[in-house]
């Protein structure tokens, strides 16, 4: 079936309508009428074929909350009216080791992402959340809590997620103490939910005015990584630093701040990383790790904690046609945290 959709037919295209194809729903899919999008960093770098794996024309979206229009004969968990979301993947073949432990990012048979990715259905590559329709199957779709406000959730499912998986898989909780560096899309979700999980919260940026908005976000204190005196005060002080900027730079300003055992997550795609001594590492047993995204299960986990705990992104919604413009500012660096697409302008 044939949907509206806002896509690019090359890295150098500006995104614009376009009418995309959907496949018919089997027993096991659920068809979604898509209400909210968010953008992420990965969408503009994919539209442009920044990591040079594109293939167009491209439709990006991978933060989706909708509605169910349509279920599949055998499908059990959804039905027509339910708000639903989707996230980074569509699919993964379900019996590989990783899979079975509900890490399906880690796919051994490689995870269907949601959009840029082999469909096995269709053919070609798969369509993303900048469109009116998608049908997913069943086990990729996640419920929304009630108390959550739908228009800010979509974030959730990958800036949220992106977060939330370091910051369990290292068991923060109570009394831990957690450093977010940087304070964007990601940076903000990881003090949101560090704050939620009992942890002391310290924002390290490069700008001292970032302080009042860590502060408002629930961060205990701010760290201005270029002021090296400031630096020396917090050596060995942290259990776990959740690394969220997203560019190449400097790791060895940062290891230093972490305690005995303490573990430095990178959660960004990032090419290139400049070398650092390895002594830095063995002074302290630390360990230097990157996450991707979560799995389902942990995915809907998050949702429901954000729920209980009334967690939302900070977003700005735009309509379709800002989409561009959206891009521009995002690599400037122009939002408050995170853009959600109104899909109903499309």
């Amino acid at each position: 079936m044939q949907v509206k959709a806002y896509g690019t037919k090359s890295a150098t295209s500006p995104l614009e309508p376009m009418q995309i194809e959907r496949r018919d729903l089997r027993g096991n899919d659920v068809k979604i009428e898509i209400l909210y999008c968010g953008i992420c960093h990965s969408d503009l770098h994919s539209a442009r074929n920044d990591w040079k794996g594109s293939a167009y024309p491209l439709v990006p979206g991978h933060e989706i909350v909708g509605r169910v229009t349509e279920v599949g004969n055998q499908v059990k968990g959804f039905k027509l009216g339910d708000t639903v979301a989707v996230g980074c993947m569509v699919d993964s073949c379900q019996v590989c080791s990783a899979c079975k432990q509900n890490m399906e990012e880690y796919c051994e048979e490689d995870a269907t992402f949601t959009y840029n990715s082999p469909d096995a259905v269709l053919g070609g590559r798969t369509f993303g959340g900048y469109s009116s329709h998608i049908v997913v199957r069943e086990e990729f779709v996640l419920k929304v809590p009630s108390s959550l406000d739908i228009k800010k959730v979509a974030p959730l499912v990958c800036a949220g997620i992106t977060t939330y998986t370091p910051l369990r898989h290292w068991k923060v909780q109570k009394g831990s103490k957690v450093a977010v560096i940087g304070l964007g899309g990601l940076g903000h979700m990881a003090v949101k939910l560090a704050v939620a999980m009992g942890a002391e919260v310290t924002v390290i940026t490069t700008s001292a005015s970032k302080a009042k908005a860590a502060k408002d976000l629930g961060a205990y204190q701010t760290l201005v990584s270029t002021d090296p005196e400031s630096m020396k005060k917090f050596r060995n002080y942290f259990n776990l630093t959740i690394d969220t900027i997203p560019v190449a730079h400097d790791l060895s300003p940062y290891i230093p701040l972490l305690h005995v055992d303490g573990t430095h997550v990178i959660v960004g795609a990032i090419d290139q990383m400049p070398g650092f001594h390895s002594g830095l590492l063995i002074d302290g047993r630390k360990s230097i790790a990157a996450s991707l995204i979560g799995g389902i299960k942990p995915t809907q986990e998050l949702l429901d904690f954000c729920g209980v705990h009334k967690i939302h992104p900070e977003v700005e919604m735009i309509k379709v046609a800002e989409i561009n413009e959206a891009y521009e500012r995002l690599l400037k660096g122009d939002v408050h945290y995170r853009f959600v697409i109104d899909m109903a302008t499309l």
